[in-house]
């Protein structure tokens, strides 16, 4: 794995291990079109950056954001591996890996087609889970240890999330209280694009962990070699994430800028720059604290709570409630196609 080029042997010499390393990337991809383009959003729509320079700032924050977090701390990659067990058998093990990856990418495609900002970090987990447990027969293969920071991640990032998007832009409203308006854009469009990076060093943070552990997962069960308790993860397969990740965002952004950034709540930059910093903090927080969560749930809740600062009402709840529906069945929804595309594949193969 030190070399990109003894992984691309492996890969030739293992038709199953080739077919979950480029379903592993579809997920990337996948990921880069529909969660990305959350850290870049609100810098879109308020005309603080165009999209094509956003989505080249978002794929260099991206890939830094894997780069250091991975380094200091790689606990969310190391969550992911453990959170299921493929059994002993190495074809068992990645075809059934191989059929979760396949039910993320149809999940999130669906998603993607009706404009709705689906949690790959969440189609992943639930993924895993489904087709762990059509393996096994049972829930034997879910380690509920690993589990349970899901949970608690989930409920952490939505809550602060929204309260860290109240709380900053309450104090920059009473901040510029006195300012003038016309005068402090400059400041703001500055100020947005620098969240914005951080958004996207945070998410890069997070998703891109999950993923390379995923690759990882792939690479020791093909070879029936139990994980170390100690993960390295090299450059290149940093550098091939972020640009896979990039790439996604620049194919199919679009959709998830206008649902968050713009059906959801009216932003103006100020407030822009809020929901990145709320955002950005709650992820840094949960990454921290080796919490594996969505980067899509971090953004979305800190807009709702800078929306609710001006009024309540501001908030377009008819998406708010779209997308909510879709958190809350993509663990079911997602975690039944990968236990369906295990059965199957295992039929296949």
């Amino acid at each position: 794995m030190d070399s990109i080029l003894g992984f691309v042997e492996q890969m030739t010499a293992n038709p199953l291990l080739f077919l979950a390393v480029v379903l592993t990337l579809g997920v990337i991809l996948v990921n880069g079109w529909t969660d990305a383009p959350n850290a870049i959003a609100t810098c879109v729509v308020t005309r603080c950056m165009p999209p094509k320079a956003a989505i080249l700032m978002a794929a260099v924050f991206n890939f830094l954001g894997v780069f250091v977090m991975t380094l200091l701390n790689a606990t969310v990659a190391e969550t992911i591996t453990k959170m299921v067990d493929f059994g002993n058998d190495p074809n068992e093990a990645i075809i059934a890996l191989s059929a979760a990856l396949f039910a993320i990418v149809v999940w999130a495609t669906l998603a993607w087609v009706f404009g709705i900002p689906t949690s790959e970090s969440h189609a992943l987990i639930a993924g895993l889970t489904g087709s762990a447990i059509a393996l096994h027969g049972s829930f034997e293969g879910v380690n509920g240890n690993e589990w349970v920071k899901v949970v608690y991640g989930i409920f952490i990032s939505v809550i602060l999330g929204f309260g860290l998007g109240w709380l900053v832009c309450k104090g920059v409203t009473a901040m510029f209280y006195k300012a003038n308006r016309p005068k402090t854009e400059p400041f703001f469009k500055g100020a947005q694009i620098a969240g914005a990076a951080s958004m996207a060093f945070m998410h890069g943070a997070q998703d891109g962990q999950k993923f390379m552990g995923v690759i990882l997962l792939c690479v020791y069960m093909s070879q029936g070699q139990p994980l170390p308790s100690d993960i390295h993860i090299p450059i290149w397969l940093m550098v091939v994430c972020s640009v896979v990740m990039a790439a996604g965002t620049a194919m199919g952004g679009k959709k998830i800028i206008k649902s968050v950034g713009m059906d959801m709540v009216k932003l103006e930059k100020y407030q822009g720059f809020s929901a990145d910093i709320a955002a950005a903090l709650s992820l840094l927080f949960c990454s921290v604290f080796s919490l594996p969560v969505s980067t899509t749930h971090a953004k979305t809740t800190s807009i709702m709570g800078v929306g609710a600062v001006k009024r309540v009402s501001a908030i377009n709840f008819g998406v708010v409630k779209e997308m909510v529906l879709t958190w809350v069945l993509t663990f079911p929804g997602c975690g039944l196609v990968g236990f369906l595309m295990t059965k199957l594949f295992m039929w296949i193969f």
